[in-house]
């Protein structure tokens, strides 16, 4: 199988290449990455002689159709993803995230080849923290920021080409991740950094926010198990049942770097900052068979801390300028 990886040079993309040169001797994958900020090439160093790379836009048509034609699946994690971002300029979000998907939906048809659209859970909007309630692949979008709004935007385009052209595509909506080769702007990486580094951890709000985590490699193992049997024109929802309030995330990175759970500032929320996302990935599981292997939160934590304290070559040419940005927009409670 002949695979096209975009974005594969980011977090999530990057572990599945890795991930799947490991498990899958028989897929030839060929990454297409625009190498923004958020990509570090050295995370796909130790694979470079088993991979084909090329640099460039998955708005690029002239670039991405001939690349489409000669694979047989094109895996698209390839989004402008940071939140913070979109709210200060929602533009490349756009550019990315909705003209990008229309241009390799477009080329997808002219070739027939297969895709699977990687989506984000927050494309429906959020729950409230008292609700029992979880969302399904029958919930309605309902996004709240122009990044969850580009990204429900884009799955919609996914199912008009699957409805009105006939293509061959899966659709998979994923809670949050964690794991290595995160970006350090991300909540986990951030304060795991922070305390490497000597700063204060820093929690949006009142803290009671709820995110529900899974770790990398049991998204990217729920990927495939979707590409290898799910039906297409079908949507799937991946989830590890591990929901958790941003102040504990917090106080657990600090518990298990032997720092007091208290050692951490409130800084100023974000505009429009959900409360709560809850994934039930039943369908998943049910009908597909997937189970994930990382079901405790904190053990899985705890290896990516280790990760972080281990790999610092890797996060800190960028840590300062991170911090720097934050701090024009974040004000201490």
């Amino acid at each position: 199988m002949r695979v096209l990886v975009t974005g594969g040079a980011g977090f999530i993309g990057a572990n599945f290449v890795r991930s799947t040169l490991a498990t899958r001797p028989d897929v030839e994958i060929t990454v297409l990455d625009k190498f923004t900020y958020a990509a570090n090439p050295r995370t796909l160093e130790p694979v470079a002689g088993a991979i084909t790379v090329v640099r460039g836009d998955i708005g690029d048509a002239a670039l991405v159709d001939p690349l489409v034609a000669a694979h047989d699946l094109v895996v698209n994690f390839a989004a402008e993803s940071h939140n913070d971002n979109s709210l200060t300029d929602p533009s490349s979000f756009v550019d990315t995230n909705l003209v990008g998907t229309y241009t390799l939906l477009e080329s997808v048809r002219r070739h027939r080849t297969a895709l699977h659209h990687i989506s984000t859970d927050e494309v429906y909007g959020d729950l409230d923290l008292d609700d029992p309630e979880r969302f399904t692949e029958a919930t309605a979008y309902n996004p709240s920021s122009p990044y969850s709004a580009t990204k429900a935007g884009s799955d919609l385009l996914v199912r008009a080409w699957v409805r009105s052209f006939g293509i061959t595509a899966t659709i998979s909506n994923c809670s949050n991740n964690y794991g290595p080769y995160q970006h350090v702007e991300k909540l986990i990486p951030r304060q795991i950094t922070n305390v490497l580094t000597g700063v204060r951890p820093k929690v949006y709000g009142d803290g009671a926010n709820v995110r529900d985590w899974i770790h990398v490699a049991d998204h990217n193992d729920a990927v495939w198990t979707i590409i290898d049997r799910g039906e297409p024109g079908q949507t799937y929802l991946i989830g590890a049942d591990g929901e958790v309030d941003n102040r504990t995330v917090v106080e657990d990175i600090l518990d298990l770097m032997g720092q007091p759970t208290d050692a951490f500032d409130f800084v100023t929320d974000r505009p429009g900052h959900d409360r709560r996302y809850a994934i039930d990935s039943t369908r998943l599981r049910t009908e597909l068979g997937w189970t994930p292997r990382f079901t405790d939160f904190r053990s899985g934590l705890a290896d990516t801390i280790d990760w972080y304290r281990n790999h610092s070559d890797w996060w800190e040419p960028v840590k300062s300028g991170v911090e720097a940005s934050y701090a024009k927009t974040q004000q201490t409670l």
